[in-house]
Formats: C-alpha cells, sequence, structure tokens
C-alpha cells in the first residue's frame, strides 16, 4: 500500500464523491468510456488501484490523491487507453504519480484490476518511473537511467523504495 506522500494543500482538495469513476466490470468501463469524447480518449487519464483492487479513473489533470479519495493505493499513475477489435486495451501505462510515488512493483495489481474488468494490456508498464527519497536532504528524486544520485544534494540514493520510510 502507498500513502500519499505530497504537498498537504493538494489532499485539502479530496472531497466526499469527488473520488475518480471506480471501474468494478467491464460494463463500467464501456459506460464511461462510450460517454466520452474521441479528444478526452486521447489523453492518457489519472489512476489509483485502491486499497479493494479496484481502478478508478479521472481525467489526466485531476490529483491522484483527489482520485483515490484521500486513500492509500495498490498503484497510480496515467494510463491511455484504446479501442481494437470492439475490444478495450490499455495503450499506455505509468506509474507517473509525484502524489504516491508508487514503486514499479506495484504493476500486479494494476494488471489484477484490469484484468477483472476485461481490458487487455501489456506485461508490466510501458514506461516505468523510479522514485526515490535522499536519505541526506530528504528531497523526492525521480531515478533516470540508473543513475542513483540526488540531483538536490549530490548524495547516493537507496536502491530498495524509500519513498513513504523518509518521507517528512
Amino acid at each position: 500500500m502507498y500513502r500519499y506522500v505530497s504537498p498537504v494543500e493538494l489532499k485539502e482538495l479530496v472531497r466526499a464523491g469527488g473520488e475518480g469513476r471506480s471501474m468494478r466490470s467491464s460494463a463500467d468501463f464501456v459506460e464511461w468510456a462510450s460517454a466520452l469524447t474521441l479528444d478526452e480518449l486521447a489523453e492518457p487519464f489519472t489512476f489509483v488501484v485502491d486499497a479493494a483492487g479496484v481502478l478508478r479513473l479521472a481525467p489526466r489533470r485531476s490529483e491522484h490523491v483527489v482520485c483515490a479519495g484521500g486513500e492509500e493505493v495498490l498503484s497510480a499513475g496515467e494510463m491511455s487507453f484504446r479501442e481494437e477489435s470492439e475490444r478495450w486495451a490499455v495503450e499506455e501505462v505509468r506509474n507517473q504519480s509525484t502524489g504516491y510515488c508508487p514503486d514499479v512493483i506495484s504493476w500486479p495489481a494494476v494488471a489484477e484490476a484490469l484484468n477483472r474488468i476485461g481490458i487487455h494490456h501489456s506485461s508490466g508498464f510501458t514506461h516505468e518511473v523510479v522514485f526515490r527519497r535522499c536519505g541526506s536532504c530528504r528531497e523526492l528524486n525521480i531515478v533516470w537511467e540508473e543513475d542513483f544520485v540526488c540531483v538536490f544534494c549530490g548524495e547516493d540514493l537507496s536502491r530498495e523504495w524509500n519513498v513513504a520510510k523518509l518521507d517528512r
């Protein structure tokens, strides 16, 4: 489980009933997707997989913490879809959420949520984002090309996910 680790001001945006749309079945997804315009479908969506393993979707510029209703999640990021041969599939999916900073090992929760609603998907994130918190300056880092060095202070970063462990 991943808890929200970013600015408190964004968590204050959470309102009862304002969370992302829950996708509990294929019918839920089809109903949701068929109400979208082509322009809306062209952009990725904010997603979380909630504690119950349910995929929740919201417009891309939505905060993950709002999509999750302020709760802990099994994974979070961005996801885009395409329809192929009258079937829905994930086009791209990434764990890009600076609110929750989920580790790449959160993929099985995403796959299980997609399987439950019958959405075809890849075997993993199409783009993996590696988050680490610096043990020295406590700043959040995104690791690029296996360079585990803090961009803020130059200290070595943990090879293991540590974002919430070293939270401010």
